[in-house]
């Protein structure tokens, strides 16, 4: 059932569907015709169950336009985007506008005009009061958007089927220097996102329309469908906020008189997705044992974990699941995001033991477990498993 933007009836379908939980929406365009090009589509961007934004757009042989809605944290960010194709298909001239949640325009900067040359990039950002505008060398130059703005990918597609170059182009977005953006193939007709914030997977049709978007190999773990057109404007203003998707918690235990070990983590949630081997902890992939910042361990006291010893202080811990075994990695290097392992950082790696747990557990949860004075563990549970690894504490 396609959704229609001009109908009462589906309108209000549409927004039982996508509000409160965002758990669904039904979008069953059919993409068999070059003329559909040329009519609204829109990409939903879901985290497992659950509706984390929305983009549509129509492409035409002369221009790309769109907008994108996402639920932010605390707040629903939106922006509306158009793009202006030469004769040859490449982009001449883009605009991209950030906006209120109703659609009105947000307090500036608001406004950011690219205008796309031969050798050049003009970016034009607009305050209250005055523009600010930056030239950037720039061949065959392109515009990085925000995430959750693929539609444009298509253009990308397009000149990747007319043997254009799009592995590497040049390329500017509203804020900061020149970057670059690009397409790498993959097998399956599919395609890897190069200079945006997440190397996601697209997949094009043979007309370069967008069908999909895959995060799951990236931290983003976002994927994407394409569908027909949907009253978008009203989606946008009854969406709410996500709020903090990844609560902070410590897990800590007491080892006699000063003797403290704490593990500082991110809890995401399942969220309807496969977890140990699947899309959440993949197969031989190291993974930040949590959510947002890296996870780190304190410790007042020397640990030996296996036949790794760990000096008192602060560590980063991480996880590797592969189909001989599971294993816990301390790092030496603290103070980073979760995507930021350095494996020339290692201290050491320990066998962990997984087992299945004994209900599900949809948030994650660490635990640290205090088995006497000298003794302890850390265990982790999420989904139907149950990873642990043993330790012993020593003295200062």
């Amino acid at each position: 059932m396609a959704i229609a933007a001009n109908n009462p009836r589906t309108s209000r379908l549409a927004m039982r569907l996508l509000l409160a939980p965002l758990t669904a929406l039904v979008l069953a365009a059919p993409l068999a015709t070059d003329t559909l090009s040329a009519q609204p589509s829109s990409i939903v961007y879901r985290l497992g169950k659950d509706t984390s934004a929305i983009e549509q757009f129509t492409r035409s042989a002369t221009a790309l336009n769109g907008d994108m809605v996402q639920r932010a944290g605390p707040a629903i960010a939106r922006y509306r985007y158009t793009i202006a194709l030469g004769k040859d298909g490449r982009p001449t001239a883009a605009t991209l506008n950030r906006l209120n949640q109703d659609g009105t325009a947000a307090p500036a900067p608001n406004t950011w005009r690219f205008t796309l040359t031969a050798d050049s990039i003009v970016r034009e950002t607009v305050f209250a009061d005055s523009t600010q505008r930056r030239a950037f060398p720039a061949k065959g130059g392109y515009v990085n958007w925000p995430t959750y703005i693929y539609a444009p990918t298509e253009l990308l597609a397009m000149a990747r089927a007319k043997k254009q170059p799009v592995d590497s182009l040049p390329a500017v977005g509203s804020a900061g220097n020149l970057g670059f953006t690009g397409l790498t193939a993959l097998a399956n007709d599919s395609t890897r996102m190069r200079g945006g914030a997440y190397a996601m997977v697209l997949r094009h049709d043979a007309q370069q329309r967008l069908i999909s978007v895959d995060g799951s190999g990236t931290t983003n773990k976002l994927t994407a469908t394409r569908g027909g057109a949907i009253d978008f404007d009203a989606v946008a203003k009854a969406m709410k906020p996500t709020g903090v998707l990844s609560l902070r918690e410590d897990a800590r235990a007491a080892f006699g008189p000063g003797g403290m070990v704490i593990v500082d983590y991110g809890r995401p949630q399942v969220r309807e997705r496969s977890v140990w081997g699947g899309v959440l902890v993949p197969f031989d992939s190291v993974w930040r044992m949590g959510a947002n910042d890296a996870t780190h361990l304190f410790t007042t006291r020397p640990l030996v974990m296996g036949d790794l010893a760990i000096a008192p202080g602060m560590y980063t811990l991480w996880v590797q699941h592969t189909r001989n075994g599971t294993f816990l990695i301390v790092n030496k290097q603290t103070g980073q995001w979760g995507t930021g392992y350095t494996a020339g950082q290692d201290l050491g790696k320990v066998a962990m033991t997984l087992s299945d747990a004994p209900g599900f557990t949809e948030t994650m949860t660490i635990t640290v477990k205090a088995q006497g004075a000298t003794r302890g563990a850390i265990d982790l549970a999420w989904g139907d498993k149950v990873a642990s690894v043993p330790f012993t504490v020593g003295t200062r």
